[in-house]
C-alpha cells in the first residue's frame, strides 16, 4: 500500500513538472517525450533511495502507514543499500509479484527486494533493540 501511494505521487509530481516546463517553453513536446523515461527511473530512484536512507528511513506511503525500513541490525540503511533495495524491485516485481507477496510467507516478513538488500520494514516505533532481538527470537 506505501509504494502504490508513493507511486501515485511521484508520478503526479513528475507529470506536473513535465507540464510546467512544457508551459513555460523550457523543453519542447519532443525532447520531454524522448527523456521523460530516463527522468522518471531518476527521479524514482532518488526519491526512494534519499528517503529510506534519511533520518526517517521513510518516503511519504511508509510515513502515512508508521512503517520504517531497517538494516537486519536495526539501523537505517545507507543510500546504496537504499538504492539496491530499489532497483531489486524490479525482480520482486517479475513473474505476477511474487517477489512482492513473498513476505506473507517468510518468518521475517521480507519481501525479495528487502531479503536482496539485507532490510526489514518495520513499525515506525520499532527500536534498535527491539528490532534485533525479536530477530534473534525468529532465528532460534
Amino acid at each position: 500500500a506505501a509504494y502504490l501511494l508513493d507511486y501515485v505521487l511521484v508520478t503526479v509530481a513528475i507529470f506536473v513538472f513535465f507540464v510546467v516546463i512544457l508551459v513555460i517553453g523550457i523543453v519542447s513536446p519532443d525532447s520531454a517525450e524522448s527523456n521523460g523515461v530516463a527522468w522518471g527511473v531518476l527521479i524514482f530512484w532518488l526519491y526512494f533511495a534519499l528517503s529510506e536512507s534519511g533520518s526517517r528511513q521513510a518516503t511519504i506511503g511508509k510515513r502515512l502507514l508508521s512503517i520504517k525500513v531497517v538494516t537486519l541490525d536495526g539501523k537505517a540503511p545507507s543510500f546504496w543499500r537504499a538504492t539496491g533495495r530499489h532497483f531489486a524491485k524490479i525482480l520482486s516485481g517479475l513473474i505476477l509479484c511474487i517477489g512482492f507477496l513473498m513476505c506473507l510467507f517468510t518468518a521475517k516478513k521480507q519481501c525479495l527486494h528487502d531479503m536482496m538488500a539485507g532490510c526489514l520494514v518495520v513499525r515506525d516505533d520499532a527500536t534498535e533493540n527491539e528490532i534485533v532481538t525479536a530477530l534473534g527470537r525468529i532465528a532460534t
